[in-house]
């Protein structure tokens, strides 16, 4: 495959080229794509030294797939071109996510949706990957009313400039501010921008993004995102309340049997998710899973995931994974393997 990665400098960017590596696949030849500034420079791949190219040399080129993380604008203004040049595009911001005309895909649960005319595929949020992977199992069986999540996210969900503050404050230096406050020893409840309701962007992604992935208006998701100082991953405490009655032992094993979701819930070892076990590791780790004593049908769990991860770099290329292997099952050629 002739692969184009689109912001192959940034972190997302860095990721997904380790993520192909990582997972073998069948990368033919790397197109690696960055801003002006670094056309020309290098990018390490498979041991070799890659020169980066811009953007419109990689539409020229004609790639079999293109991985975008470079923000929504360059996902609006340069997915459509890749696309008309016969090119897959899996874009990995918020760009087309909510878009009617494109689907939004996390291949554990709807990837059978996608089709050979699927051009531009949006990658989901990272919390709501690693949220509805969980909630997936359990809708199918229990049937989910409402869900009540609180995000830890990691810096790493706010870019290179993020981890550098919190580098920076952990020395006692000063220097450009990613967020409004210190982030060190702290928690900040404010990922993305706030809108009118008073809820931010990221905690309507949450809302919005579960209802279209799991094909279910019904189910109700209100949310709370919190930046706290950590880089191995999200974490998320989830409330959720179903319509029909569960068992833990079966909940467990719903999880435990769904594929990408490690269950760790053994309270009395010590072992729950946590960022520092899940950081550069591509499972959605379970645990802390318990019944909520204060209402019927009700259960409270803990997720943890490598933003970086699951979260946005390892759920794009198990996209393109899933179309090369639904093309060899269906004998297409159009996809030249």
């Amino acid at each position: 495959m002739r692969v184009a990665v689109v912001g192959a400098t940034g972190m997302v960017g860095q990721v997904m080229l380790d993520v192909l590596e990582k997972r073998n696949f069948p990368v033919e030849e790397l197109i690696p794509v960055a801003s002006a500034r670094s056309v020309g420079k290098h990018v390490r791949f498979k041991g070799e030294s890659i020169r980066i190219r811009s953007i419109e040399d990689a539409v020229a080129e004609k790639p079999d797939f293109a991985l975008f993380s470079a923000g929504g604008a360059i996902s609006k203004e340069w997915a459509p071109k890749f696309a008309k040049a016969g090119t897959t595009v899996i874009d990995n911001s918020s760009a087309w996510r909510m878009d009617p005309t494109k689907k939004l895909v996390v291949p554990e649960i709807n990837g059978s949706t996608l089709t050979e005319e699927d051009k531009i595929i949006a990658n989901p949020n990272c919390s709501t990957i690693q949220l509805v992977m969980t909630l997936k199992p359990l809708h199918r069986k229990y049937k989910i009313k409402r869900v009540i999540v609180s995000t830890y996210q990691s810096v790493t969900g706010s870019g290179k400039s993020a981890v550098d503050q919190l580098e920076n404050e952990e020395k006692g230096l000063k220097d450009k501010m990613t967020y409004p406050y210190a982030i060190h020893r702290n928690a900040i409840p404010h990922c993305d921008v706030f809108e009118e309701s008073g809820y931010t962007k990221e905690e309507m992604k949450l809302t919005h993004e579960t209802k279209k992935i799991l094909g279910d208006d019904t189910v109700l998701v209100s949310a709370t995102a919190i930046r706290i100082p950590v880089v191995g991953g999200h974490s998320e405490s989830v409330n959720i309340e179903f319509e029909e009655e569960f068992n833990l032992g079966e909940v467990r094993k719903l999880l435990s049997s769904f594929p990408g979701i490690r269950v760790q819930d053994n309270p009395e070892l010590n072992s729950y998710p946590m960022p520092a076990f899940a950081m550069g590791k591509d499972e959605v780790f379970v645990g802390r899973i318990r019944r909520d004593f204060t209402q019927e049908k009700t259960l409270n769990l803990w997720i943890v995931a490598d933003n970086l991860r699951k979260g946005a770099a390892t759920n794009a290329v198990q996209i393109a994974e899933f179309l090369i292997k639904k093309d060899k099952e269906a004998g297409f050629v159009s996809i030249k393997l």
